[in-house]
């Protein structure tokens, strides 16, 4: 492998970078939840407003994702993060220092913005810095294991946070992390032009997306306390799935620069995967809030040893997600992703059964609970790098924000549906025996949604090509650092023949497959720039050959 130990540093160093955005927009989601008493009664809110405390955040980051998305790729990496960050930073203190719930309710949305343009920026910002293969999936899955940290991790921290310092430090303790993430989005991503959209954004779309997924989320959230047919919820509901259709037949047919172009799902790979994460996301996400439930109100555990014993399965989400990169090199997307639903499904099913035979011990809810966070955490790896693989460097982040808006959408509509069984079934009654039979058919449906998940993804992922010769990727700068786009790389086999020519795209990335294995000439000719020659070994291995090339001229 050809590369430079600086060049190494620094993909480690934006890994970092990209971790800590993920890692403060996933920890936000949950660190609130046990603080909820402590803010009601310090601010006065209502039973019936409190839980939007937590879901204005979460309305206001699934409906801005693709709009976020589409911003990284326009605007470019850089801006977008330090737009992200910035916004998330200041709502965050401006919660911290909320006296009324009116003031709290918006800086809990300005914080769900915030996160929306974060969470695609940092997965884009990893597919830009890292090319396809095992590489990438290494750091896709450090990147997944820092997020499942941060999700199990915060109903513990807002507990210990909340115990000993104050609700208001939940929100506080973004603000370091914040001004962190901006000192190294400026010191590590070179300032420069904006992507190849021409500046454009297709604000029509925007608004169409935004305003669809807003509805159609508010509707699900809405359903936890009403019927389907009240007008408080089949009414954004309709209007949201309207106006979604609309952006789709806007985005077709009418869009010049499209939010989301269709093209996108002409790959087999991304199609699958977001059936895949839709499926896996109606039985994920619900499934810990369950679990705490089933700690609390069956066990008659506290907020804090709540978050305790959901710690196992954290930890196993940590391991999971870490060991997602080398299952994704060795088995492929199809196969990783297939293996970590049908864990996930096992762990859920056992979680059921203990709570069915109406005996279940505290041990027998946490260790299939350990079995699902490994399981489900595993797969989200693959996932992501069969949504992005083979995706334009331009859409890049359009791409992961799509496959995050459908996490984040079937995730609320399974909450949803989860809690409305769960009550269902367990037929209004508030004994523990009531409620551990409604709570197992919860999780006998979370199963069964996560064991469809694995049926999917070994139907309707692509199969892993046959092995062939690794590609030599790299990038091509200038001697400040600059990507230099349209270079033309030649590969030139020993014998002098020409095998492959390939050009840069717009942040310097070239990808070229050799035909032969042996040695080869790495020919590198860009406008304005001297020419450049290496050498690299063409072989089973993947070749990382970043090439920097002098200016002409004083």
């Amino acid at each position: 492998m050809s590369t430079s130990s600086p060049a190494h540093c620094r993909d480690h160093l934006v890994l970092a970078l990209a971790c800590l955005g993920s890692f403060v927009v996933v920890l936000d989601a949950t660190i609130v939840s046990v603080a909820l008493p402590r803010i009601r009664a310090d601010l006065g809110f209502s039973a019936a407003t409190l839980p939007w405390v937590v879901n204005a955040y979460t309305l206001a980051f699934a409906g801005c994702l693709l709009l976020g998305g589409r911003c990284a790729d326009v605007f470019g990496r850089r801006r977008v993060l330090l737009a992200g960050m910035g916004l998330f930073a200041g709502a965050s203190l401006l919660a911290g220092l909320a006296a009324d719930p009116a003031l709290l309710l918006a800086a809990r949305a300005g914080q769900g913005v915030g996160g929306a343009l974060l969470m695609p920026a940092t997965l884009s910002l990893l597919t830009d810095t890292f090319p396809a293969g095992p590489r990438r999936a290494r750091a896709l899955s450090t990147w997944s294991a820092i997020g499942a940290v941060g999700a199990a991790s915060g109903p513990l921290t807002g507990g210990l946070l909340t115990e000993f310092a104050g609700w208001r430090w939940v929100f506080f303790v973004n603000v370091p992390l914040g001004l962190v993430a901006v000192a190294g989005t400026l010191a590590l991503l070179p300032g420069g032009s904006r992507s190849g959209s021409a500046y454009r954004l297709d604000v029509v779309g925007a608004v169409l997306a935004t305003a669809g997924l807003t509805g159609v989320v508010y509707a699900v959230m809405e359903s936890e306390t009403l019927d389907w047919s009240a007008p408080e919820v089949s009414g954004p509901l309709i209007a949201g799935i309207v106006l979604c259709g609309l952006f789709l037949l806007h985005q077709g047919r009418w869009a010049a620069a499209p939010l989301v172009p269709l093209s996108l799902f002409s790959h087999r790979a991304v199609r699958g995967a977001n059936l895949v994460m839709f499926l896996l996301g109606l039985g994920f996400f619900g499934a810990p809030v369950l679990i705490s439930f089933v700690l609390q109100y069956v066990h008659g555990a506290g907020p804090l040893a709540a978050g305790l014993g959901f710690l196992p399965a954290g930890l196993a989400m940590f391991a999971g997600a870490k060991a997602a990169g080398p299952l994704t090199i060795r088995l492929g997307a199809r196969r990783a992703a297939a293996l970590g639903c049908v864990l996930g499904a096992a762990g859920l099913a056992g979680v059921a059964v203990s709570l069915g035979t109406g005996g279940s011990s505290v041990a027998m809810i946490v260790l299939p609970s350990v079995v699902f966070g490994f399981g489900t955490a595993s797969a989200f790896t693959p996932l992501t790098v069969a949504a992005t693989s083979g995706v334009p460097t331009t859409s890049g982040g359009v791409a992961a924000a799509v496959l995050n808006t459908v996490r984040q959408t079937s995730g609320a509509i399974g909450l949803a549906v989860l809690t409305t069984i769960a009550a269902a079934a367990a037929g209004g009654s508030s004994t523990q025996e009531g409620l551990a039979h409604g709570y197992a058919y919860a999780f006998a449906v979370s199963a069964g949604c996560v064991a469809a998940a694995a049926v999917a993804g070994m139907l309707v992922l692509p199969p892993r090509t046959a092995e062939r010769l690794a590609a030599a990727t790299g990038r091509v700068r200038g001697l400040d650092g600059d990507p230099v786009p349209g270079a033309v790389v030649l590969l030139v086999n020993p014998d002098g023949g020409r095998v492959v020519r390939t050009v840069t795209d717009e942040t310097g990335w070239y990808h070229a497959a050799p035909t032969a294995p042996g040695p080869h000439l790495v020919i590198c000719t860009a406008p304005s720039h001297q020419p450049s020659v290496g050498r690299i070994m063409a072989d089973d291995t993947p070749v990382r050959h970043d090439v920097v090339v002098g200016q002409v001229g004083p």
